[in-house]
Formats: C-alpha cells, structure tokens, sequence
C-alpha cells in the first residue's frame, strides 16, 4: 500500500486515526501495532511471518544481551542477533546477485532462486541491528513490553521507506508522548506537503524519465533533460515520502529525526552526504565506519574504511554492480576532498556548487542504470560520444513539455520558497495573510493531488526496491 494512493488516504489512514484516537493512552501502541502489519500485509501477507520473525529474534537477543551485559555471553548474543537479521536480510535481496555474479566469473548456470524482495526489509533490518547494538552498548535499556518493540519497529509511517528511524531516539515517546492539536496540524502539514511532492513533481518528472527511455529520437540535449530530470525525480520521490513519514510521526505523537536538508545547495559531496538521506549516513558512520576505525588511523586503513563503507552503502541501495560502482564513485570523490580538493572548492563557493551538481546528475544516471555497460554509454552520450547531434526535435517537445515542472522542481529543492514565506511572514500583516492562505492552500495541494491520483497511472515508489 502506498501513502500516495486512494486506498490510504482515503479508506486506511481514517480508520486508524479512528481506532487511535479513541483508543485508551495504554493500548494506543497496539492500535499502532495492529494497523502496521495490516498495511505491511495488504500487498504480500506471507512476509509478516519473515518480518515478525526478525522483531522477535531482535526483542529476545535484545533482553538477553543486556541481562548477560559485560560478559562473553552478550558479545555471543549480539553476534547471533546481528548475523540473523543480514542473513535473512542478504538471503531475501542478495542471493541472485551473488549466484548471477559467481555464474558469471565461472562460467557456470547455477540456477537463480528468483526470491521476491519484502518491501521494507532493509529499513527495518537496519532498526533491529541499531536496536541490539545500542542495548549492548549501553546506550539503551532493552525492552520488556514486545508490543512497544513491535510497534517502533513495525510502524507503518516510516516502515517501508524510512527514515531508519533509531530506538535510542523514540525510546520515551514509546512509553510516553504528547498528542495536542499544534503537533497533529504540523503533521497533517508535513503529510500534505510530502504527499504533494511526491504526486505533482516526482511522479511527473517520472513520466518524463520513462518517456525518454522509450524514445527513439535522442541527442545531448535529451540525455541531460533526462539526467536532470531523473536527479530531480529521485529527490521528490523520496523526499516526499520522508516528509509523509515525519509528518504521519507527528500525528500520533511522534518526533522522527529529518531526513533531507535541501541536499543540491551543497557545495562539496561531503556536504551532499551531510544533507542528503541523513538517517543512512549516521547509521553507516556509527554502526560500521566507526567500528572499523574511522579516520582515526593510518591513512591507507582509513582508505579502505571508506571504501568498505561506501561499497556497503551502494549494495544497500540495490542488488547489482551498478549501485556499488556508485558507492565507490562517491568513496573516490570524498577521499580526493579529504585530501586535497576540499581547499580548492572552499576558494570558490560558485564552483564547489557545480561541481557537486555535475557529479550527483552523474552519479544518478550511474544509479540508474540496469548495468555498467549501459551507464557508460548514457554518461558518454551526455557529453557527445557515439556521434549524437546536439538536439532533437523529440527533445525539444519535452523540454517545452516539462519546462514548468522542471523550474518548480528546481526552486522546490531550494531554501527558496520557504525563505519567502519566512519573509513575507516579518511584513506587516504578513503573519495574518500568510496564516489564513496556509490552509487553503494545503487543502488546495491535497485536491489537486488526489485528482492526479484518480486521473493517472504513473505512481511507483523508487526506494520500495530497497
């Protein structure tokens, strides 16, 4: 089930708002409960089994590594839990990948087990692991009430595509958090917001992605409407569903950490990775590039950190060689900025914020792409190779096309819609006009999106592959 469908908003999402608002404070997190796995269940039932499975394990290792805590027998404890979880989690969205690969350095057909991958595995197996490290660490009291764990880790708002929200963070509102009418309008915000992006920019810069894959008649000009549109895509899609997440958090009391902070202002790539899916980057800095190190070793250790981590961060994304050579892609660029380049862009904020622009559109098409082959080929017809003429008249048509939605998206990636508001909020009488458009608007978007919903077909959730 997806948040931007009918279904949802109009026939799930009321009736567990209902049930939860009625509901006793005690067994709010039931309802929670109850309501996740009727939505994780709704497209593929038989995966509750595996997902229930995993909270399980993670609730039972999670009491006995903090009950044998300061012993050998936590550390075994904690070793089981967490080769569980990336078992189950490598068996279900690695093993093709791993066969495919062998086959293909071998040379023999070892048939593939063509396993279908539950959505969400990688974002709650992410939680579980963070769970039981941090009980063993200390950071956090193990759980005694399953349905508590069962509900964090379950929680249909950011249960299928984030953010990887941490136990650490939540742990207090499990037990006790505030509902008001000023947090639950902030989320209903949010929500319509998220939702909106989501539907009339990332879905409609889709059609444009999807339309330039089926076009015969290509130039450079069309290739670069294409990678822009596609970096542009990507960052709406999942964007706007972590704003639907956040947004949904605050409805039923909770506070989920941010997830994007206006990524395409950046002005190096490790800036980018500062702003840009912030949930996944902590938890590979402190879960595995820490662990391993850090910087706080020889220089070719610290290299190999790097690489480990990104190599890890593009397997996350996807089982195929594309998403790793674009793990290892940013890996280089952020060890050249350690070493030497990051001087260089400081000199010149200008050409810091190409440069960043430049390599993201790249690293997009790279992500993109169904193999390395054929990232090599788009990356090298962007830039003129296989003899392409300059335009096209099918690239012009889209860009005229799409001219709009691709400004709105420009600007809508910035700062600059939300400094303006905050602008024309100081006038005065800006607070009473901006105050009383708020909500017409919001109910505007939400119109316009449900119609967009009803009339279109174009509504895939790229992240739900992960």
């Amino acid at each position: 089930m997806l948040f931007s469908s009918i279904p949802f908003l109009y026939y799930f999402l009321p009736c567990v708002l209902l049930l939860y608002l009625v509901a006793p404070r005690k067994l709010k997190n039931s309802v929670l409960l109850l309501s996740s796995l009727f939505f994780y269940g709704w497209g593929e039932p038989k995966y509750l089994i595996l997902m229930l499975l995993s909270i399980t394990q993670g609730y039972i290792f999670g009491r006995l590594v903090e009950k044998y805590r300061g012993q050998k027998r936590a550390k075994l404890f904690l070793t089981l839990s967490v080769v569980f979880s990336f078992l189950m989690l490598g068996y279900c969205k690695y093993a093709d990948f791993f066969i495919s690969s062998f086959n293909a350095v071998t040379g023999l057909s070892i048939p593939l087990l063509k396993i279908a991958l539950p959505i969400g595995i990688s974002f709650y197996t992410f939680q579980i692991v963070s769970y039981v490290i941090d009980v063993y660490r200390g950071d956090v009291s193990a759980q005694r009430n399953y349905v508590n764990l069962a509900a964090y880790i379950s929680m249909f708002p950011q249960l299928i595509a984030g953010p990887i929200v941490r136990y650490a963070d939540i742990a207090g509102q499990l037990e006790n958090r505030t509902h008001s009418t000023a947090k639950t309008s902030l989320g209903v915000r949010r929500f319509i917001i998220g939702l909106s992006k989501k539907i009339l920019l990332a879905n409609v810069l889709g059609e444009l992605v999807d339309g330039f894959k089926q076009a015969d008649d290509k130039s450079v000009l069309f290739y670069w409407l294409y990678a822009v549109a596609y970096t542009l895509h990507i960052y709406f899609d999942f964007s706007g569903y972590s704003d639907m997440a956040i947004g949904l958090g605050h409805v039923f009391g909770f506070d989920f950490l941010e997830n994007f902070n206006y990524p395409f202002i950046s002005r190096s790539i490790t800036e980018f990775w500062r702003r840009w899916h912030m949930s996944l980057g902590s938890w590979f800095r402190d879960y595995l590039y820490i662990p391993l190190g850090g910087n706080r070793v020889p220089r070719g250790r610290w290299i190999f950190n790097i690489a480990v981590v990104w190599a890890a961060t593009g397997l996350w994304h996807g089982a195929a060689w594309n998403f790793v050579a674009w793990g290892i892609f940013f890996a280089v660029l952020l060890v050249l900025e350690k070493l030497f380049l990051k001087k260089w862009l400081e000199r010149a904020p200008a050409r810091g914020h190409i440069y960043v622009m430049l390599l993201v559109i790249i690293s997009f098409v790279l992500f993109d792409a169904t193999s390395l082959r054929g990232a090599g080929e788009t990356i090298g017809a962007m830039f003129g190779a296989g003899g392409l003429p300059a335009v096209s008249f099918e690239a012009l048509y889209n860009l005229r096309s799409y001219a709009v939605v691709l400004i709105l998206g420009i600007i809508g990636s910035t700062p600059l819609p939300k400094l303006a508001v905050e602008r024309i909020r100081k006038t005065s009488g800006g607070a009473v006009l901006i105050n009383a458009a708020e909500p017409v608007a919001l109910v505007a978007l939400l119109a316009v999106s449900t119609a967009f919903l009803i009339d279109g077909s174009f509504n895939p959730f790229l992240y739900f592959r992960f």
